[in-house]
């Protein structure tokens, strides 16, 4: 894919220094405002905290960088994902999610939108590029999958929806927009949740929305708005922060995870090592075709939750904790949360540590765990 990443990341680096005066902070200011001076004329660039703030736009004004494309942030990706959902749909219209994606994305709106009328249909991610999409009004597609890592052709799934006269959305959060373009491979809009790795320090709930459709944009803003689903100046800047550094972690956390899927396929406690980057997946040459990289994410079977529990206490370097793309490498048993995966399926989030020491403590926990007296060998 004709993507100058080196390019784009430089650009946003330095958005924000082409409109500094002197003296100026290179960093962005944390602006703690809920009202603004308005003298006489409303005639400013901001006027109340619920509409605008500094500090959200010069997090807003670095996604737009990166997305290319117009950028609303968001106190949280659910909020994000809501935003691109809830004020889009009205009763009649029908929309198609991942069955085997974000858990939260489905609840919302069969808890929600349902009962106003809308039709939730389900498919499995897998399936979403055969899918018939007559009648259909909005897609909403992950790819990869959360957590079981499965993948969709983003270009049939956006031509089969432009054939149906059908919005799609595509929730980004796994690859971010140095991993994937959904934007550019025909998504309407795309929402992330900057919790994991556009945040990327574990210390903060984020989210943003982003389209070039202008109309889409003025309603995304607008129901921030109006919903009052809105981002705090210090959570805002936290973002921008992470956002400089993202290209260094993001790459770091893939290439290590390239490096250890590989080794693990090699292990014999496993059962099974899914990632888009193994030859063996069965989305790999697609991943080949419509991913810049195979992101830091890795689906690792044991024989039953007792071993793969075992796993993850033994394992100094990883943290047993939910959520993923942070700085420090993290892991759990998904069928805990009812994901529809085997008790023994742990989704493995590869962070920044140095590669071969990460590795060792990995391969250490999988022979010294109790995994080998579990197997009675």
């Amino acid at each position: 894919m004709a993507v100058d990443l080196g390019k784009i990341v430089a650009e946003m680096l330095h958005r924000r220094g082409a409109a500094l005066s002197p003296g100026d902070p290179i960093a962005p200011p944390i602006v703690m405002a809920s009202q603004y001076w308005l003298p006489a004329s409303i005639d400013a660039p901001h006027q109340y905290g619920r509409w605008t703030n500094p500090s959200w736009s010069a997090v807003q004004d670095a996604l737009s960088g990166l997305e290319d494309a117009e950028a609303i942030a968001f106190p949280s990706g659910m909020a994000a994902i809501a935003a691109a959902l809830v004020p889009l749909l009205k009763a009649g219209d029908r929309i198609l999610l991942p069955s085997d994606g974000y858990a939260a994305t489905r609840r919302l709106a069969e808890t929600y939108l349902a009962p106003l009328g809308v039709t939730v249909d389900l498919c499995a991610t897998a399936e979403c590029a055969e899918r018939d999409l007559s009648g259909t009004t909005h897609v909403l597609v992950e790819t990869p999958s959360n957590p079981g890592l499965d993948l969709c052709d983003l270009r049939r799934v956006a031509a089969n929806a432009k054939t149906a006269g059908a919005l799609m959305v595509v929730d980004n959060t796994v690859m971010t927009p140095l991993g994937q373009r959904p934007l550019d491979l025909g998504a309407d809009i795309v929402v992330s949740s900057d919790t994991k790795a556009l945040g990327g320090h574990s210390d903060l709930i984020f989210g943003h929305a982003a389209t070039r459709d202008a109309v889409l944009a003025t309603k995304l803003r607008e129901w921030r708005t109006l919903s009052g689903a809105v981002p705090g100046p210090f959570e805002a800047w936290l973002a921008h922060r992470g956002l400089e550094t993202l290209e260094l972690r993001f790459d770091r956390m893939c290439a290590t995870a390239e490096l250890i899927a590989a080794r693990l396929t090699e292990h014999w406690v496993l059962e099974a090592v899914r990632f888009p980057g193994l030859a063996d997946h069965p989305g790999h040459a697609l991943a080949r075709g419509q991913m810049l990289r195979f992101g830091n994410l890795i689906g690792l079977t044991f024989a039953d939750a007792a071993r793969a529990e075992g796993f993850i206490a033994a394992a100094r370097f990883l943290a047993p904790a939910t959520s993923f793309g942070g700085v420090h490498s993290s892991a759990e048993r998904r069928a805990r949360w009812g994901d529809a995966v085997p008790e023994g399926y742990i989704r493995l989030s590869i962070g920044c540590e140095p590669a071969e020491a990460l590795w060792a403590d990995l391969a250490a926990a999988l022979t010294e765990s109790g995994a080998e007296r579990l197997l009675g060998r």
